[in-house]
Formats: C-alpha cells, structure tokens, sequence
C-alpha cells in the first residue's frame, strides 16, 4: 500500500472507529442530555402515578412542584423562569397573561384539539346549561390579535383545556344531617350557627370569597348585583360580615392545600368546609361520612389550565407540547376521573375505564361494584350515587366560575384582613 493509500486507510479507519465509539457511548450521552419538563402546581394534578407514566411514555424526565394554590400562582407570575408548565384553574389566567409569565399555544400542534367537548369553547356544555357568573373559560381562551383573551376564535389559545369540575362544600353526617342535593342542601350551611367553630374555608383568594360570597347571599346577609364581578361597596358589606364571624370564632381554619382539607377533617376539626373532589375522596377512603353538596344555588366551577411559561424554548417546549398532548391521550383523563374530575375530551378515555366507573363517575348511576380512586382504596360502595349526578346535570347547574374580579386587588387586602382577624 503506497503512502497515500495508506494515509486515506487510516482517515476512513480513524473516521469510522470515531463513529463505533459515538454509537456505543450513544445511550450513555442521551441519557445525560434526556430533556428535562418542570411542572408547576397543585396536589390537585401533580401526582406521582402520572408523574411516572408520562416519563415512562414520553422519554423525558419530569419533575412536579406541587404548592398550594395562592402560592402557586404567585410564584409562577413572579417568576417564569421557574416552570416550563403550569397546572392551576382558569381563575389565574388573567394575572399569569398579565404579568406576561406564559406564551400562546398553538392550536395546530395540539393533536386531540378537535375532540374538546364545548364547555371550554362555548361555556356550556349542552346549550340549556346555566352558564354561570364569573369567568366562564371560553371567555379567557383565545388570543386575540391584540394580545388580549377572548371568545373568538382564533388559532392561538392561552391554556390547554383539561381537567374540570364543580365545586362546593363538604360535610361530615356523623354530626351535620344528611340534606337533599339541589333541594336543601345550601351554601348558607357555611355561616350557620349550627356550625359555629366547626368550618373551614379554603385559602385561596380568587375562590374562598366566591364560597363566602355565596353563603352570605343563600343567608340573606348580603346581595350583589354580579356575584362574579363584586362592586368595592359590595366587597366591603360581605367582609363586615366575615369579620364579626371570624372574631366571634366561627371560622376554625383556611386550609391551603387538599392534603390539609383531608387532615382538618380526621382531626375532627371541622364538620363543614370548602372542599375539593380528591380531598373528598380522601376522605371517603379513611372511613369518614363526607358528603360532597349539591348546593340548590348551584356549584362554584372551576376549569383546570396547562400553561406554557413564557420562557419556554426548543426541546423544552417540544417536551412540553409532548406533555400537553399526552394529557389527552386517554389514560390521563381515566385516572382523574377516580378522583371525581372530567376531562375536556372524555370518550377517548372512556375505553380505559370499567363500565362500572364510567356509569357512575360520567353517567350518575348507581355503581355496579365497589370503586376505588387513585390511591387503590375504595371510595364509592356497590349501589351509591354520585354526588350531584351525571357530568351534565353538575355542570348545568353553575353559580359561578372561579374568577379573578375587576376589583380583585382590593378583595386580595380584605381577604388578608379576614385571615388576620
């Protein structure tokens, strides 16, 4: 072999050897490089079951920062660089745009988009439903030309439309009656004498109020013109009223988180409080008789938003499409649907529930068998009804959607004065 032979033996071994050794150290840098996706919010989603399926169907690594809900949302305004998604309700919407901590979504990367049911796109899931007051999620969706939120259709969207529910109060029948849903049970249960020292409330500002506001009007101690839009005259007449209460010991907590909500009440703390479907679950699962309301004034509801952060880019941003998509790929939504939460697009994790479960978490039948919810204990027994019923009867029946009023600012100062009476 002559010199130059030999030299272009050599380059091509040197190149291919080069190459035989990327390919077997290949897994060991993926591995080093895998794309990590920070997850911000509440225990509410932020579950370790779902944690590990998606990094186990994705490929990626996920990490969950679960908080409360008043301190998720400040976090996530103050500093975006702090997540790549966000988990909340629908309620921290305009404070996160405003504070321009999350960027648009575009429609046409979101693969299950055309199966989104029309609560979110309308604010009613069946065109005879209360809509109810407040910030109905189709209200905040879509991102107009000039940056703002509204319901016209556009193909930019401010949150991926997932889990919601309908909210009220929880109540313990080993000391507060068994009532009748939509007829007498009612959210004027919450100031009632009879509970005195005996009620919580949750900590959150854009939605305890809404519970108090709520209970005030079924009382009779307050009225307002827009109960989702409180006048400032309006807001200081109901924390009058709170704040003798408050002093007078009626309030025995405001608890900040469902693990917290689940503790209040097998500590015999409270007999009555705001409450969250898993914190009722929960509850149910350590023996305790909760009653979940269905108040005749009709549901506080809630619609659950994934948000991307502003500073979300490349393979991180990739990821956390990936991430949004999977949440609507099935068994998500089957999961929560356990724990007593519908997601946007059910029929595609319809096939991954027992007939049993679907007839009664979706359907509002008596259930088949026992059900056990997201941590394996059971939480419903053989014959039991769904609180409030079917999907369409709960969400047809809407007070107000969890919001952030025009005078939210100064509601955010009385509700500190109450927490500091």
């Amino acid at each position: 072999m002559n010199k130059n032979g030999r030299r272009e033996f050599l380059s091509k071994a040197g190149i291919g050897l080069a190459l035989s050794a990327a390919l077997i150290k290949a897994p060991y840098v993926f591995a080093r490089n895998r794309t990590t996706l920070r997850v911000m919010g509440t225990h509410v989603t932020l579950q370790e079951p779902l944690r590990q399926r998606a990094m186990k169907e994705l490929g990626i690594d996920v990490q969950f920062y679960p908080m409360g809900s008043a301190a998720v949302l400040q976090k996530a305004a103050a500093n975006p660089a702090a997540f790549d998604l966000y988990e909340q309700w629908s309620d921290s919407i305009n404070i996160l745009w405003q504070a321009k901590a999350v960027q648009p979504i575009d429609i046409e990367r979101l693969t299950h988009w055309h199966e989104i049911n029309p609560l979110t796109k309308t604010g009613k899931l069946i065109p005879s439903a209360k809509e109810g007051a407040g910030d109905a999620p189709n209200k905040l969706l879509y991102v107009q030309d000039d940056g703002t939120l509204a319901s016209d259709v556009t193909k930019k969207i401010s949150f991926l439309p997932y889990v919601h529910n309908v909210d009220s109060f929880g109540y313990n029948t080993d000391f507060i009656t068994q009532g009748s849903p939509y007829e007498s049970e009612s959210w004027g249960w919450l100031l009632d004498e009879s509970n005195a020292g005996k009620t919580a409330i949750v900590n959150a500002p854009t939605i305890g109020i809404f519970d108090l506001a709520l209970a005030a009007q079924a009382k009779g101690l307050a009225s307002f013109k827009d109960i989702g839009n409180m006048t400032i005259d309006e807001i200081d007449k109901l924390f009058t009223i709170l704040l003798m209460k408050k002093r007078k010991g009626h309030f025995s907590g405001f608890w900040t988180s469902v693990p917290q909500s689940v503790q209040f009440m097998l500590e015999k703390r409270v007999h009555i409080q705001s409450m969250f479907s898993p914190g009722v679950s929960a509850c149910r699962g350590q023996g305790l008789p909760i009653t979940y309301a269905s108040p005749k004034e009709g549901y506080r509801a809630w619609h659950g938003v994934m948000c991307l952060s502003s500073q979300a880019r490349g393979h991180v941003k990739d990821a956390a499409y990936d991430y949004m998509n999977w949440w609507l790929s099935g068994y998500p939504g089957a999961f929560i649907a356990r724990q007593g939460y519908y997601i946007s697009n059910p029929e595609r994790s319809r096939p991954l529930m027992s007939e049993a479960e679907w007839d009664y978490w979706y359907d509002g039948k008596p259930a088949a068998t026992t059900l056990k919810g997201t941590d394996g204990k059971v939480v419903v027994n053989t014959g039991e009804l769904r609180d409030g019923g079917s999907y369409i009867k709960r969400f047809s029946n809407i007070a107000v959607w969890n919001t952030v009023m025009e005078n939210y600012d100064y509601s955010l100062d009385r509700w500190y004065e109450l927490l500091n009476a």
